[in-house]
């Protein structure tokens, strides 16, 4: 049955970035609907990142749906790095202005933001497939694979790399400059408490090796493998031994438990420029893909939402289309920026091929990034700078959130 819907603003996508837009322009009065293709309870059970920029926090803090992150997360002032047995930590919050790192899974963002929107009377349509996007230039519409259509003044894509926002956009317009990285994760969930209070990262011969925080009972693991493996080729036990070498360090025990989730993640990154095309907008995986080092791709997705807020109530009060096209042009160098961090922190960490070009060679400039880490001032304010991110609005926007007051 066909199912017609009129709205302001249509939002593809219940992720980060979709749903604090739909919270920021409902509580600024602007009316927008929601949709996805899966079930409330499939989008509250996708598990995926947890490191939370303070600018975020600052976000969520401003949106009155925090309270629950400052009562759980965990509040991260540093980082270790373990290489050849020696290891050292990176107090990046000293570095940089006291700002912490907060450690709380997506999904219990997602959640709030959720539940922020929907107590608060908006609506999402669950399993509701976006098809494609149509009159992208001035009146566009939102056509589902039920039938559903949404006619909108605006469409805001936040449905992923494969979405049909993105597959809607007119790409013969628009650049897009990809990179296909060097590297190959095995992402690892396991059932094991922490063994450390901080994120680590390992450089050893055989490959990175990183532990990641997730709960109290929930570590996150990642491992360098060789591009020709597959999960199949790393049962548990050689998961194990493997984590014991490459991060092993005087005195310190890895907790072990059951592995409840194995991935292989090829690394690319991915940016549009511009992120828009007329009244259709891109939001986070839709408009650029980046890697999992650094923990920037859902901070990245919700500052892409509140610059898109910003640039939608701009054009509200001028109907300038300029204060339409800032959006792009103001989130680019943020990105950028961004994507160069996660790239310098993976060609840090990570161990090259033998055979590869100038391997050795870059193997001594990684080991000269990492002495810079720990022993230059100037060096290690910069890393910290970027690992903990910017202010919200950076670089153009700065001031509007400065004198924007929080929500209650």
């Amino acid at each position: 049955m066909v199912r017609e819907v009129r709205t302001t603003v249509a939002i593809i996508g219940a992720g980060p970035a979709g749903l604090t837009l739909a919270n920021l322009l409902q509580q600024r009065g602007t009316d927008c609907v929601v949709l996805d293709k899966f079930s409330r309870k499939q989008i509250l059970e996708r598990a995926r990142a947890g490191l939370l920029e303070n600018r975020t926090v600052e976000l969520l803090d401003r949106l009155g749906l925090s309270a629950r992150l400052h009562a759980e997360a965990a509040v991260h002032h540093g980082c270790e790095f373990r290489v050849d047995g020696e290891s050292f930590f990176a107090d990046y919050s000293k570095m940089y202005d006291g700002k912490p790192h907060f450690v709380y899974p997506q999904q219990e963002v997602v959640a709030d933001l959720l539940d922020g929107f929907e107590s608060s009377g908006g609506t999402v349509y669950y399993e509701t497939q976006a098809a494609k996007v149509l009159q992208v230039a001035d009146q566009p519409r939102v056509e589902c694979t039920d039938g559903t259509v949404v006619h909108a003044e605006i469409v805001a894509g936040a449905d992923g790399q494969y979405g049909a926002a993105r597959a809607s956009m007119p790409w013969d317009d628009i650049d897009e400059y990809v990179m296909q990285h060097e590297f190959r994760w095995l992402t690892l969930l396991a059932e094991a408490p922490p063994s450390s209070d901080c994120t680590v990262y390992a450089q050893h011969p055989n490959g990175f090796a990183g532990h990641l925080l997730r709960s109290s009972t929930v570590t996150r693991f990642h491992l360098q493998v060789p591009f020709d493996d597959t999960v199949e080729d790393w049962p548990d036990e050689r998961i194990w031994s493997e984590l014991r070498t490459r991060l092993a360090k005087p005195g310190w025990t890895l907790n072990e438990g059951p592995i409840f989730s194995k991935n292989m993640l090829e690394m690319q990154s991915k940016v549009c420029d511009p992120m828009q095309h007329g009244r259709l907008f891109l939001l986070g995986d839709a408009a650029h893909i980046i890697t999992p080092s650094g923990g920037k791709g859902m901070n990245l997705a919700m500052a892409d939402a509140a610059e898109l807020d910003l640039a939608l109530a701009r054009f509200a009060a001028s109907g300038d289309e300029n204060d339409l096209a800032a959006y792009s042009a103001h989130r680019i160098p943020d990105i950028w920026k961004a994507q160069e961090f996660s790239h310098a922190l993976l060609h840090m960490m990570h161990t090259y091929e033998p055979g590869s070009p100038d391997a050795a060679f870059r193997q001594k400039l990684q080991r000269s990034r990492l002495w810079q880490l720990r022993h230059s001032a100037a060096y290690a304010r910069n890393f910290a700078e970027s690992y903990i991110g910017p202010p919200l609005g950076w670089p153009y926007s700065v001031d509007a959130y400065a004198k924007a007051p929080a929500t209650p």
